[in-house]
């Protein structure tokens, strides 16, 4: 029986699943219709609007016939383009993320950052700032998603400790611990180092500026791959959502789907991260939206995830390019400023998240 397998003897699960799908799944569908329709009127936002504003038409005319002599159609192509890419990427990446996360913990406050993944690839960063020299975008890449990785092991390790395995208290407590350890020494290093601070903090930021084609055509097969992983993944985390021993008396192989869930996120916010820095509360804000439009089905917070977060991902980059030009306010701040607010309001609603 494979890791997402279901007993057809039980009906069960799809309790979750069949809830007002026969009724509502085409309010879903025409839901989603207007969701990718919102992002595409975003992207064309982000390619139009920026330090100097470029007129739709000529956004269009750029995009289906490229004169590589026109001002505007360069800013277009070797700036804008990338940058809205890899928005899109870096969405879709935390808000599928985030959506796999509170399912496998059954936690409505669950974080892609829970796992410690931004921890180890802000350490990882800093290390080849300090140690190797590294001073490209292209160069913290790597070292990023593989900080990301090292740490998610870690994490794991210390989780799968004991009788009971890798559960979601041990997990995430596996990775508070660890992603204070290791932002302790990360911080130890940018204070005795002020060359290295100078360079990290441009990266540290959260941000879609400066990112070339190249960052963003690296990471998208991480992405892509992670994304198939978690979209997927739907009735497994929907058994979850019955808890751990209804879903292990409906076929799902609970650690081994845990694992699955793991490197999901791992793939995701580790390429996420590398490519664009931390940038926090996407992952949190974007599924609570989702569940909110479709209700507890995960197959439908999963697509709904994966188009809304870009949407805020890239909202935030315009918001912040127009309301301080000509210089721009980075996304990870806007961001920021727009989850804080939602994290508290939630944290205070509730009272009784499982962790």
């Amino acid at each position: 029986m494979t890791v997402g397998s279901v007993d057809p003897q039980t009906e069960q699960l799809p309790l979750v699943e069949q809830h007002g799908l026969a009724q509502s799944g085409g309010l879903r569908a025409a839901g989603l219709l207007i969701a990718l329709a919102v992002l595409l009127l975003v992207m064309l936002a982000s390619l139009a609007f920026g330090a100097k504003p470029i007129a739709v038409s000529s956004v269009m005319a750029a995009l289906l016939d490229y004169d590589p002599t026109l001002n505007d159609h360069l800013i277009v192509h070797t700036l804008r383009i990338p940058r809205t890419v890899l928005g899109l990427l870096v969405g879709a990446a935390l808000g599928l993320a985030g959506a796999v996360m509170q399912g496998v913990a059954r936690n409505p406050l669950a974080d892609p950052g829970i796992l410690g993944v931004e921890a180890g690839a802000s350490l990882a960063v800093v290390l080849a700032i300090y140690v190797l020299g590294v001073s490209s975008l292209l160069g913290y890449v790597w070292f990023s998603f593989a900080g990301a990785a090292v740490v998610s092991v870690l994490v794991y390790a210390l989780g799968a400790l004991g009788r009971e395995g890798a559960t979601p208290v041990k997990l995430a407590l596996a990775g508070a611990a660890l992603g204070s350890f290791f932002g302790s020494i990360t911080g130890a290093i940018l204070l005795a180092d002020i060359t290295t601070l100078d360079q990290y903090r441009f990266w540290a930021v959260g941000s879609l500026a400066g990112r070339d084609g190249a960052i963003a055509s690296q990471m998208a097969p991480f992405v892509v791959i992670g994304a198939l992983m978690a979209l997927v993944s739907g009735r497994v985390l929907n058994a979850f959502a019955l808890g751990d021993d209804v879903a292990a008396s409906l076929g799902v192989r609970v650690g081994l789907a845990r694992i699955y869930a793991v490197l999901t996120v791992v793939l995701l916010v580790g390429a996420a991260t590398a490519a664009a820095g931390p940038i926090g509360f996407i992952g949190l804000t974007i599924p609570h939206i989702a569940r909110a439009i479709t209700g507890p089905d995960y197959r439908w917070v999963l697509v709904y995830s994966a188009v809304l977060a870009p949407v805020l991902l890239l909202g935030a980059d315009v918001v912040g390019r127009v309301i301080a030009r000509p210089a721009e306010v980075q996304v990870g701040i806007l961001t920021a400023l727009i989850g804080a607010p939602f994290f508290i309001a939630l944290a205070r609603r509730r009272k009784l998240a499982e962790l």
